[in-house]
């Protein structure tokens, strides 16, 4: 598992979302790349994973992309894969690139279970770093995230990192895709640093979102039971 990238941004803050919870992190980073115009800089290389890639609206979706919006020198990491059982792997490829870049931070955007409506969904945060929990501090409708238990590639980040890495959790409900909670990060988003991108379209396109993910997971479901059940063939 590495990172290949065709252009390298001197000290960008990188964004990791990766599926999860709601979908948050994979919807979030979808519409921070569409509006943020960030361009496609890089791609995953794997043998570890899937060997599944998908087909949107006659569209070839990377399933696994690095993306780049240089006015805000943001790197975007953006996957519709199943990551679990490789989160050692893509932890160690991502701190990889921070040291090539020489990134200044991680921000890694997740879902957590709620019993509450996403309309009402809180946003919490954790930061490794003093100076960003002081700023997250005074921003308005996010929390400091008291207790819980973070699995997956941002767990694996906040062990592994030697930068400051900072998460933001949205509720959701275990149904997923959940875009108005991946608008309440996106909210967040914009005051933590100061992306000047509108929340609410997120909003506006959440049927087609979640449309598009429902679809691509779906059928990444099926691909992969039907690969499980070529190897039993072989195996039977």
């Amino acid at each position: 598992m590495k990172i290949i990238l065709h252009k390298k941004p001197k000290n960008p803050t990188i964004i990791e979302g990766f599926p999860g919870f709601g979908l948050i992190g994979t919807i979030t980073t979808e519409f921070l790349i569409e509006h943020l115009k960030a361009k496609e800089i890089g791609s995953f290389e794997y043998d570890s994973l899937p060997a599944i890639v998908a087909v949107h609206q006659e569209k070839l979706v990377n399933p696994m992309g690095v993306f780049y919006a240089e006015k805000e020198n943001i790197i975007i990491l953006h996957t519709i894969l199943n990551t679990q059982g490789v989160e050692w792997k893509l932890c160690d490829s991502i701190l990889n690139m921070v040291k090539t870049l020489n990134a200044p931070e991680i921000v890694c955007l997740e879902g957590v279970s709620s019993k509450q409506t996403t309309d009402n969904s809180q946003v919490y945060y954790y930061a490794t770093s003093p100076k960003s929990k002081q700023k997250l501090s005074k921003i308005k409708d996010v929390k400091s995230l008291k207790e819980s238990i973070i699995l997956g590639v941002s767990g694996a980040l906040m062990l592994r990192s030697h930068i400051p890495v900072t998460c933001f959790f949205a509720e959701t409900h275990l149904e997923f895709p959940d875009s108005k909670a991946a608008s309440n990060i996106v909210k967040i988003l914009d005051s933590y640093l100061g992306l000047k991108v509108d929340y609410k379209p997120l909003l506006a396109q959440a049927k087609e979102f979640e449309e598009k993910f429902k679809t691509i997971m779906e059928q990444s479901s099926i691909a992969s039971k039907v690969r499980d059940k070529k190897q039993m063939s072989y195996l039977g």
